[in-house]
C-alpha cells in the first residue's frame, strides 16, 4: 500500500485538512471538533494578522487514494528571535495508528527545518498561545474545552518512538463551584481592593466591554510574558481577537479589575462551555450549528475560565481574588456547577494556587515534545 505526503496548495485541499479529524474521530465521545470556519481563519494568510512574522506549510498523509494523517509546520520567526531559538513548531497533527504514516508526516516537518537550518522541532504549538497547544497524554476519558486538543492515547508513543521528549507540561482543572462564594475569597478581595485602589469594572453588555479589549490583551501580554514560548499579541492580532470573541462573551461571566485610571490591570474571562454543542454542531455553524451554540451559551451548568491575567506589579498581592468573588458569585446566580480551568504550565505555582479554594482536580495533561535535530 503506498503512501504519499501531498503539501496541501489549493482551498480543496485546506477542507481536508480541516476536515480529516471529523473522519478520524467520528463516534467519539469526548473531542470537542473545532469549528471549521475558525480553522480556516486561523491557517490562511490573508486573514490571520499572525503572518506578519510567521510561515507555514501543511501536509496530507494519503494511502491509495485516502487521507490518512495531516500536519502543519509553523515557523515563528518573532518567538525565535525573542526565545533566541532556532526552532520550528508541528501543529494540527493528526493520524491513523499507523507508524509509518507518523513518521512520514514527522519527516517532513524535519526536513524543512532542517533546509531552514533549524536546531529543533516541537509542538503541537500554533501560530501563537491563542492557537490550540500541546498534546493530550492525561484526561482521554474527559471531554475537553473548546480551546483545547483531543488526539488518541496513541499519539505520545508515535511520537516518542520518533525521538520526541517532553519540554513542558500543562494541566487543566475541574472546579466544582461551592454554594456560596469562599469566605477567604471575599476577605482577600476587600482588603486588595483598599489597599490598592483597584476595583471591579462593573459592566452588562458586551459592547460596554468592548472598549476595554485593548487593555485586556495589553495585561495579557505583559502578564504571559516569561511563560513558555510566549509572544506578545500585535495591535492587528487584538484587534482580530477582539473580534472573534468578544461578541461571545456573557459579561456576567467577566471579571476585570482596573485602578484609577480605568486600566486593566487583572483579569479573569469565563465562557459558557460550548463542549457538548460543538460536538452537536460537528464543526459547521449553518445549517444548525449555531442554534446548539446559542442555545449553550443562553442556559449552562458549566463554564470554561478560558484566560486569567494579573500585571506583574500586581502579581502575588493577593488580586485575582477580586475578579474570581465576582465571577463564582455570578456563576452561583446562573445556576453553573463545574467550572474547567484555562491550560496551566505545571510549574506555575502561582497560577495554580488561585484555585486552592475551590478543590480542585485535575482534568486534562497537555505536553510539548521536542526533538533537537
Amino acid at each position: 500500500m503506498s503512501l504519499e505526503i501531498k503539501q496541501v496548495k489549493t482551498n480543496r485541499e485546506l477542507n481536508s485538512f480541516i476536515s480529516f479529524p471529523d473522519k478520524l474521530y467520528k463516534g467519539n465521545q469526548y473531542r470537542v471538533p473545532q469549528l471549521h470556519s475558525f480553522e480556516k481563519s486561523t491557517l490562511k494568510k490573508d486573514k490571520n494578522p499572525a503572518f506578519e512574522y510567521c510561515e507555514s506549510k501543511y501536509w496530507l498523509a494519503y494511502r491509495n487514494g485516502k487521507i490518512v494523517g495531516r500536519i502543519a509546520g509553523i515557523i515563528n520567526h518573532k518567538s525565535n528571535e525573542i526565545w533566541k531559538e532556532k526552532y520550528l513548531r508541528f501543529g494540527w497533527i493528526d493520524f491513523i495508528d499507523d507508524l509509518e504514516v507518523s513518521k512520514a508526516l514527522i519527516q517532513t516537518v524535519e526536513t524543512w527545518a532542517k533546509e531552514l537550518k533549524m536546531d529543533a522541532v516541537h509542538g503541537p504549538m500554533g501560530f501563537t498561545d491563542m492557537d490550540l497547544e500541546g498534546m493530550l497524554i492525561e484526561g482521554y476519558n474527559e471531554i475537553g474545552t473548546q480551546a483545547v486538543i483531543y488526539n488518541y492515547a496513541y499519539y505520545p508513543t508515535h511520537l516518542e518512538k520518533w525521538g520526541y521528549s517532553k519540554d513542558v507540561d500543562w494541566v487543566q482543572l475541574e472546579i466544582k463551584i461551592p454554594k456560596e462564594v469562599p469566605e477567604r475569597i471575599k476577605r482577600i478581595s476587600k482588603l486588595v481592593q483598599e489597599k490598592y485602589g483597584l476595583k471591579l469594572l462593573t459592566v452588562k453588555t458586551a459592547k460596554e466591554v468592548r472598549p476595554y479589549g485593548k487593555s485586556m490583551f495589553e495585561t495579557l501580554n505583559a502578564s504571559f510574558k516569561h511563560l513558555y514560548g510566549f509572544v506578545p499579541l500585535s495591535d492587528k492580532q487584538i484587534d482580530y481577537y477582539i473580534d472573534q470573541y468578544f461578541s461571545m462573551v456573557n459579561p456576567k461571566y467577566l471579571g476585570f479589575v482596573v485602578d484609577e485610571n480605568e486600566k486593566v490591570v487583572a483579569f479573569g474571562l469565563g465562557f459558557s462551555s460550548l463542549s457538548k454543542a460543538l460536538m452537536k454542531a460537528k464543526g459547521k455553524l449553518f445549517p444548525f450549528g449555531f442554534i446548539h451554540l446559542l442555545k449553550a451559551m443562553k442556559k449552562n451548568d458549566t463554564v470554561d475560565l478560558l484566560l486569567q491575567a494579573v500585571s506583574p506589579e500586581y502579581q502575588g498581592k493577593g488580586v485575582p481574588a477580586i475578579f474570581f468573588e465576582h465571577m463564582a458569585h455570578a456563576f452561583i446566580d446562573s445556576g453553573v456547577k463545574t467550572a474547567i480551568t484555562s491550560h496551566t504550565l505545571e510549574n506555575n505555582k502561582s497560577g495554580l494556587q488561585i484555585f486552592k479554594s475551590f478543590n480542585p482536580r485535575q482534568h486534562l495533561r497537555r505536553r510539548i515534545y521536542i526533538k533537537k535535530i
